[in-house]
């Protein structure tokens, strides 16, 4: 097929919203955290407290690596650190692009998997897309969540359809938050498509293993790409099971390629002036990106694919795989 690029404004989706070979996807997902984390959370502005029942503490959503975040924090409770995920099915069903289904990120997941993020087998993939009515021949799936910024929610159901075969797959850019201010159409309620044959073979490439990126880091034909932030980077704290980054990987983080104020992409300029000189974009460079759990690499990876790196491959265990052996490496800078 022809290059489909990995992002589509709300202009394209607007003008082709009705058109029968356009599945609209919904891959709204919050999160919830247990206690105070450092790091990622320390920095953030969480507005105003409520205190509800139970002792509890509501915070308004934020900005989480660019994604909306509800938290209920427990003061004082053991096991403070952890978080967990809920799904968006609710905000979906208040609000959602007309036509579109919702996809619970956590039913395209191996359950059986150690780790909160695991891809499905390939056939699971498959019957779960099918019957949502996603993947058939001839049509174009269209993905976005509700979060504020870069809609790496979105972005990880993306690299699983490309990594089981299926290429005419694409993310709103801008999500619906973009959609909304806009001020076009959206609808409530719960919209479900016929069943569907998934049409697609798994392309092991798009996959790194953690026996490939031990191997990375010291052959220089492969480029590891850390996509959390900075300060995890330099392991300023321990986050995701550990602290600091995997040996020779370089820092790109994911929430840097979008202008706040649109939630869009920067200019391709801008973006392939940053980028380039890392040697992301280079042709014979294996490209593996990671982060804590093999969420905002995805984003790293849809933004290297807009630039023309189609082949970059998502090491999925990120650093909660890694880090839960501590004889496996790790430096800080």
């Amino acid at each position: 097929m022809a290059y489909l690029d990995s992002v589509v404004s709300t202009d394209w989706l607007a003008a082709r919203l009705h058109d029968p070979a356009i599945r609209v996807v919904d891959v709204s997902t919050y999160v919830h955290q247990l206690g105070a984390m450092g790091g990622l959370f320390e920095a953030l502005p969480i507005g105003e407290l409520s205190t509800v029942e139970g002792g509890t503490i509501d915070v308004p959503a934020f900005t989480l690596n660019g994604t909306s975040t509800r938290v209920t924090i427990y003061p004082g409770r053991p096991g403070g650190g952890q978080y967990r995920i809920w799904t968006g099915r609710e905000v979906y069903e208040e609000s959602h692009v007309p036509g579109a289904v919702f996809a619970d990120i956590d039913e395209f997941c191996d359950q059986d998997s150690k780790l909160r993020y695991t891809a499905l087998p390939h056939d699971a993939f498959a019957a779960r897309a099918g019957a949502l009515g996603l993947g058939d021949v001839g049509t174009t799936i269209v993905l976005y969540d509700q979060g504020i910024g870069i809609s790496f929610w979105a972005s990880r159901l993306w690299w699983q359809f490309r990594l089981e075969g299926f290429d005419d797959v694409v993310v709103l850019e801008g999500g619906f938050r973009k959609w909304a201010a806009e001020g076009r159409a959206v609808e409530g309620g719960n919209v479900l498509l016929p069943p569907v044959v998934f049409d697609g073979q798994r392309r092991d490439e798009l996959l790194a293993s953690i026996d490939e990126v031990e191997v990375a880091i010291d052959d220089p034909s492969r480029l590891i790409v850390d996509s959390l932030s900075p300060a995890d980077y330099r392991g300023d704290h321990a986050s995701y099971g550990g602290r600091g980054h995997i040996p020779s990987s370089i820092n790109v983080f994911c929430a840097s390629h979008t202008d706040s104020a649109t939630n869009t992409l920067l200019p391709d300029d801008v973006l392939t002036a940053r980028l380039g000189a890392s040697g992301v974009l280079d042709e014979d460079k294996r490209v593996i990106t990671y982060c804590g759990g093999g969420i905002g690499a995805t984003w790293n990876a849809l933004v290297l694919h807009h630039l023309g790196k189609t082949d970059v491959a998502v090491y999925d265990g990120s650093m909660f795989e890694w880090s839960s052996d501590p004889s496996r490496p790790l430096e800080t800078a």
